[in-house]
């Protein structure tokens, strides 16, 4: 049989299949990729079904897609409990134990690690319109993902989580802090160990990926990053425009414009929603940050 490598999660996969076995990607399409440098990863096409150990996931839908998961017996996934839209009676449901750290919360609403077994059928869908994006993760691959970004994962794949050390403050002194997360507190790490595995993201909007060689950079809005290689290093970067045309009650330099500085090499995605922060407060402090003033 004649392989390719698949331009979106870049395996060796089958040219005369659809789509991609292992990432759902269609097979059979052009590439869009913008001036810049930007290559949009096509949505997964309705009913296409990815592969992984003896199971099997089927994406059910486009607007807001269902990830339906065939889960044979010595399989299974683990997700957060508000992604779940059913099982049936034969699969087994459980809280999964996680490090003691593991405190997540969603809209103030506590998350709990939930771990689901075959045989039987699970499927989960994120609560917003957007894309579910598929990552297969061979034997020691590590992927950065942005937290509340993950829909869910096979077993055999790792998951831990670091600070993302990107933060700045607006407080007006010491005793008064008022530290913002651009790009959430913390980031999640997902690792593939003794055997490939499959990682399920939900992508508001278009998803856009592109390599970095050793030593490029590039500004994104901290809230549109989704996933990038671990060796892709991130910093805050702002920028000041000077203020000509804005009321005169702020100081020259208070305007500011909040940006995260990627540098490869690896690869980096992005969601086309996203919130940008707030850029009307000075900032008193921040962590490692690079600054540009015109």
């Amino acid at each position: 049989m004649n392989t390719y490598v698949c331009r979106y999660c870049r395996q060796q996969s089958d040219p005369s299949a659809p789509t991609c076995p292992l990432c759902g990607a269609p097979v059979d399409i052009r590439s869009s990729v913008s001036d810049s440098g930007w290559v949009e990863q096509p949505p997964i096409k309705d009913m296409a079904e990815i592969q992984f150990g003896q199971s099997r996931c089927q994406i059910a839908g486009t607007t807001v897609p269902v990830a339906e998961f065939a889960l044979a017996p010595q399989d299974w996934i683990y997700f957060s409990h508000h992604v779940l839209l059913w099982a049936d009676p034969q699969a087994k449901l459980g809280n999964m134990s996680m490090r003691g750290a593991w405190h997540r919360t969603l809209s103030g609403m506590p998350l709990i690690m939930v771990e689901g077994r075959g045989p039987g059928h699970v499927a989960l869908s994120d609560n917003a319109a957007g894309e579910v994006v598929a990552l297969p993760l061979q034997h020691g691959q590590r992927m950065w993902v942005r937290e509340h970004r993950f829909l869910c994962a096979t077993g055999n794949i790792s998951y831990d989580w670091e600070p993302t050390n990107i933060w700045y403050d607006t407080g007006e002194d010491n005793q008064h802090s008022d530290i913002h997360y651009p790009m959430g507190q913390n980031g999640d790490i997902f690792s593939a160990h003794e055997q490939p595995g499959l990682l399920l993201l939900h992508s508001p909007g278009n998803t856009f990926i592109r390599d970095l060689q050793p030593g490029q950079s590039l500004l994104i809005q901290p809230s549109s990053l989704l996933y990038r290689d671990v060796s892709v290093r991130a910093h805050l970067h702002l920028e000041f425009p000077r203020n000509t045309g804005f009321a005169f009650w702020h100081p020259r330099w208070s305007y500011h414009k909040v940006w995260v500085r990627l540098t490869g090499p690896g690869r980096v995605a992005v969601q086309s929603i996203y919130e940008p922060p707030e850029d009307m407060e000075a900032i008193r402090n921040s962590s490692y940050t690079t600054v540009s003033r015109w």
